[in-house]
């Protein structure tokens, strides 16, 4: 990155950023002006500039920014890619409604394929096959790096099958505390503490 002390709250709006170029992109055009952006992303156009600006100098006056420079810069600096095989592993509820969702689009890729350990939810859901969990290692796409867990038992010694398979990032929707290696990224989804934070801060406005 042409900066590394890029300010975390940048970082967190670049996913936003890509996820709108890539929209752009989509629809067939071909540069942007920060002006234009910010309509789409909601964001001031003098942040987006400075936000940029972290990435090198990107854009002309009067002429604005290459949408297609500016994604390939975002998947490099991010390490995104629209092609990234994402497996799913819970085929409850909750991985019901992620397999229905499954709109993570023109940001990283989408769900290649689930598992779970109940015969009737096995087959295909939503456009996605959902394949018996005893099989993963025999099913799980080559080159998968990311898997989201929504599972209740098992936790531990499921996470270890996927490390073992090549997993180096895990989505957690279990609750569990669970042991990984240093070299497997875990982020861990809690809705309950984000809500409990939210009141909180809610609370603090009104004092």
């Amino acid at each position: 990155m042409a900066n590394k002390n890029v300010p975390k709250a940048t970082l967190q709006r670049y996913p936003v950023y890509l996820k709108a170029l890539r929209k752009l992109q989509n629809s067939g055009i071909d540069r942007v002006m920060s002006k234009e952006l910010a309509s789409v992303v909601n964001i001031e156009p003098t942040t987006i500039r400075r936000d940029f600006s972290f990435l090198g100098n990107l854009g002309k006056q009067g002429y604005g920014y290459d949408v297609e420079r500016l994604i390939e810069i975002f998947n490099q600096e991010l390490g995104m890619g629209f092609d990234e095989k994402i497996i799913l592993v819970g085929a409850g509820n909750l991985g019901r409604a992620l397999m229905k969702y499954n709109k993570w689009d023109y940001v990283v890729g989408e769900i290649a394929c689930a598992f779970d350990i109940n015969p009737d939810r096995q087959g295909v859901r939503f456009g996605i096959p959902v394949y018996d969990l005893a099989d993963l290692e025999k099913r799980i796409p080559e080159g998968c790096r990311i898997a989201i867990l929504a599972i209740s038992n098992d936790i531990q010694q499921t996470v270890d099958r996927l490390v073992d398979c090549g997993i180096i990032g895990l989505v957690d929707f279990t609750h569990e505390h669970i042991q990984v290696p240093k070299s497997v990224i875990l982020k861990a989804v809690d809705v309950v503490s984000s809500i409990q934070e939210l009141v909180f801060e809610t609370n603090a406005l009104n004092q």
